[in-house]
């Protein structure tokens, strides 16, 4: 959806209410001027409109672990209205939650990244047999392999009788890329 395409931050400001300490949005009092049209007036469907959503904590619907839900019927992230509300802008590229925790809202665990950025910040596969990124037996050699990828092209980083040598040569290609301290976190 193109910026056009959006609510303002400023219309969602008198929509929503956002609090950074808990990262939640909640429903403002309506209007009845936000209501035009319709089989019934603005002011009875905004009576009915505050008297069930007002007050009430908003876009907790959720999607592949991200709160969402409409404004205006349209469906919307929670993460991002809540940097279009702090930061005045809707985000040019992608929000990492940098803790992991999807539904973790609050502006501090939130940051606008580029999509590699964002692939250095990601959780353990449930499936690593090794429990490290990028370290996995190889059976070939009977050894530990350690790679990276960087930039979607994979480097070798070397074979190791110990797992633990290859888990320290991961490390120290993640420090030099780049990234983030969370990577690899466990589930």
């Amino acid at each position: 959806m193109t910026a056009k395409n959006l609510p303002s931050p400023e219309l969602l400001r008198k929509l929503l209410r956002y609090e950074p300490n808990t990262g939640k949005l909640y429903w403002r009092e309506r209007t009845p001027d936000m209501f035009v049209g319709g089989k019934r007036s603005s002011e009875w469907s905004c009576k009915a409109w505050n008297g069930k959503h007002a007050g009430k904590e908003a876009l907790t619907s959720l999607v592949q672990g991200y709160q969402c839900g409409p404004v205006f019927g349209k469906p919307y992230l929670a993460h991002r209205v809540i940097w279009a509300i702090w930061s005045g802008d809707w985000p040019s590229e992608q929000l990492d939650h940098i803790n992991g925790d999807r539904c973790d809202n609050r502006i501090e665990n939130l940051r606008s990244v580029s999509h590699a950025e964002n692939g250095r910040n990601q959780k353990l596969r449930v499936d690593s047999s090794s429990g490290a990124c990028g370290v996995y037996w190889n059976k070939r050699s009977h050894k530990w392999h350690a790679q990276i990828n960087i930039n979607n092209v994979r480097k070798h980083l070397g074979f190791f009788i110990e797992k633990s040598d290859a888990i320290a040569a991961r490390k120290e290609a993640e420090d030099k890329y780049g990234f983030h301290a969370n990577h690899g976190r466990q589930t």
